[in-house]
Formats: structure tokens, sequence, C-alpha cells
């Protein structure tokens, strides 16, 4: 059974687009029950390559057959000339940078016809010639496409103690205001201290902490317990979403007290 308080799933849509057989029917039970918010993995927003025009319009098509309310996608590049790298690399902090990627957001949202969000991303080398700081980088494209935050807070997390910055002050320089959707996730530590962003290990305290103060900046988005692998039971996991719940229903109720 599904635990009460998960409210809907995700899915990367490029591994289920043209999928059939038990796997399409299997998808398309639990999308007649569930709403599932569509969080790509491969668009390249950041990337030298075209756009992906064709897997974008494969994209809405998949959404609407799903009744998908939502694409997200990564600020970063994973593809270029001679195919995809099947990592996320980070942008560089240019001004430049800002017009190129906010470009290519307004013409993802023409194809799908719909806002889409864009997430902070993790990363382990900042890109050189920056001239702008990252959270000033991720809003400036955000306003200039009009688009979603995603909001990633262990994405902050990682970073911050990779690199040494305060994960608090960061999260509210982000164009917060614009938050969509959250995800929160856990993480390894590698021998030499260094925090890999896994989605393989229970979410930390302090990324928890991360979680209630971007409700208290933001508002109650819909959020999503992100785990890849090294899976828990149901019941585990179940908890970690229940700690979500927990967390988000002060703020739930103040919004909803504030919309009556």
């Amino acid at each position: 059974g599904v635990p009460a308080t998960i409210d809907f799933f995700e899915l990367a849509p490029e591994n289920w687009i043209g999928m059939g057989g038990r796997s399409a029917r299997t998808l398309r039970a639990f999308s007649e029950r569930f709403p599932f918010v569509c969080h790509g993995l491969s668009l390249s927003l950041g990337g030298p390559a075209p756009l992906d025009e064709a897997l974008l319009r494969a994209i809405r098509r998949f959404m609407a057959d799903h009744g998908s309310p939502l694409y997200t996608e990564h600020l970063a590049w994973s593809a270029a000339a001679d195919g995809h790298l099947y990592d996320l690399l980070p942008i560089p902090c240019t001004a430049e940078a800002v017009h190129w990627v906010a470009r290519r957001i307004r013409q993802a949202q023409d194809i799908l016809g719909q806002r889409i969000g864009v997430e902070n991303a993790s990363y382990y080398v900042a890109p050189p010639g920056a001239e702008l700081g990252e959270a000033e980088f991720i809003r400036a494209i955000v306003e200039e496409a009009d688009c979603l935050l995603h909001l990633d807070v262990n994405n902050i997390y990682v970073n911050s103690r990779n690199f040494g910055f305060d994960p608090r002050q960061f999260l509210q320089e982000l164009p917060l205001e614009r938050t969509g959707y959250i995800h929160v996730a856990g993480h390894d530590v590698a021998a030499d201290g260094l925090r890999i962003d896994t989605h393989g290990a229970p979410v930390l305290d302090p990324v928890w902490a991360l979680l209630d103060l971007a409700y208290r900046r933001a508002g109650p988005a819909p959020t999503c317990l992100e785990r890849d692998f090294n899976f828990p039971s149901l019941t585990d996991l179940g908890a970690e979403v229940d700690r979500i719940a927990r967390i988000q229903a002060p703020f739930a109720a103040a919004a909803a007290r504030a919309a009556a």
C-alpha cells in the first residue's frame, strides 16, 4: 500500500516516453490514481547544443496523456554536439549565460505551453569567470525567463559544505517568491569529506532544518523526497515522507487561513 501522506510521485519522462507493454500499463494504473510530476534529466538547459524540441514535444504529449501538472529541469548542462554526457555540469555564472539559458527556458515553455521549474543543481567544480554570485545568477535567469524555481534544499547544503558558504543565507538570496516545487534528499560523504549528492541515504538534520526555513520563506510548495537507490523499507521511507508533512503542516494551515 501507499502511505497516506504520499500525495504525488515524480518520474523522469525520458525513462518512460515510448515505453510499452506491462511497464506502460503499470504506470497508467498509478497515474490514474496519483498526480505525477515530470522531472527531466537530459534537456541540457545550459548547454551549447540546440534545444531538443522533439523531446519537448514528446514530453508535452506524455504529460497530457498522464495528467502531469508540472515539468522541471536542472540549471545545468549535460549535452554537446557529439551527444549526452550523462552528468549534470555547472553553468558559468555570467551575464551571457543568463541570457542564453533564459532564452532556452522560454523556448521550452513555448513548446510545452506552460511554465517550467528550474532546479538549483549540485556541482563539484565552480566554473571560472563568474560575474555573479550563484544565487544572483539563478534569480536573474528565473526572472528573465519568467519561470518557476524548483528549490532543492539538499543541493544547497551539499554545495555549502563543499564550497564553504552559509546555506541559510544562500537560500534566502534565491527568488523564493517563484518557488513552485521542492526537493529534499540524502547524500553521501566521501573519505576526504566531499559531499556527494547521491539520493541514496536518509535526509540529514541540517537539510531538514533548511526545508523548514524554505517553508517559512517560500510557503508550503509541493515537496518530493528523492531516493534513487539503497532503498530502505517502505516504513522507513514513509517516515521521511511523514516528516515532510509534519514540517509543512503549520505553513500549509497558515496559507489556507490567508486564502480564506
